[in-house]
């Protein structure tokens, strides 16, 4: 059972204002769809569309793991969460001996197996850790859950460090943080999404995409620059 814990109330009406500011209509505004909604959303279909578990179990019991990874990436290219030399660490990563299959069955094992998240978690965590690497190690906490964030957004979210940190920071909760990836971290970060969800229930966010999007408007410098225009305009 997690403890009891509330977010700062006085910081979070703060930013459900400003966050109002940028988006009337909250998470129904064309103009969050349009800048945050969509391209995460297609994102999803995507991979539903080549990674569905069927799809994937069919894949995987073929044996074609290259074909995996390159659906995975396929899916990744049509976002931005995850920085240059994250792509090819990734990329170089899948593509070595081996290194496809570790990915994908890492990947399935997380996705569809059952029994605790704690575990099928940090098996994931295992095999990202064991790909081959030239240059950057392909361990990071934007590879490691951006995949299940896409895939499984009532499920997922993903820690993009400098900006959660913020949020947290702001709404005054104690994110459990390691700069190494952990299920701890995740874990705290999860509860910190599902507390932020019911805080901000009123605004109706439909899964894990908007509750990203809503910490992401907190604790990015993207909107802290948008809003100094705003002021200046």
């Amino acid at each position: 059972m997690k403890p009891t814990v509330k977010l700062d109330q006085k910081a979070l009406s703060r930013h459900k204002k400003r966050f109002l500011r940028f988006f009337p209509n909250s998470f129904q505004d064309q103009q969050y769809i349009d800048w945050e909604r969509t391209y995460k959303w297609e994102a999803h279909k995507l991979f539903q569309e080549h990674l569905a578990c069927d799809k994937f179990k069919t894949l995987m019991n073929k044996g074609l793991y290259d074909e995996i990874a390159m659906r995975a990436l396929q899916v990744e290219a049509r976002t931005n969460f995850i920085f240059s030399f994250e792509k090819m660490a990734l990329r170089d990563g899948v593509k070595a001996p081996g290194g496809a299959r570790t990915f994908a069955e890492g990947l399935y094992g997380l996705l569809y197996e059952r029994g605790p998240l704690s575990g099928r978690f940090i098996q994931w965590l295992v095999a990202l850790g064991d790909l081959p690497r030239k240059k950057s190690r392909v361990l990071s906490w934007p590879v490691a859950t951006f995949f299940p964030f896409i895939a499984q957004p009532s499920k997922h979210i993903i820690l993009k460090p400098t900006a959660m940190k913020a949020a947290a920071l702001e709404l005054k909760y104690d994110l459990d943080y390691s700069s190494r990836p952990c299920f701890t971290t995740y874990d705290s970060l999860l509860h910190f999404a599902d507390l932020t969800f019911e805080a901000i229930r009123d605004l109706e966010p439909r899964d894990y995409h908007d509750i990203q999007s809503f910490l992401w408007v907190i604790g990015s410098a993207e909107y802290e620059r948008l809003e100094e225009e705003m002021q200046e305009g």
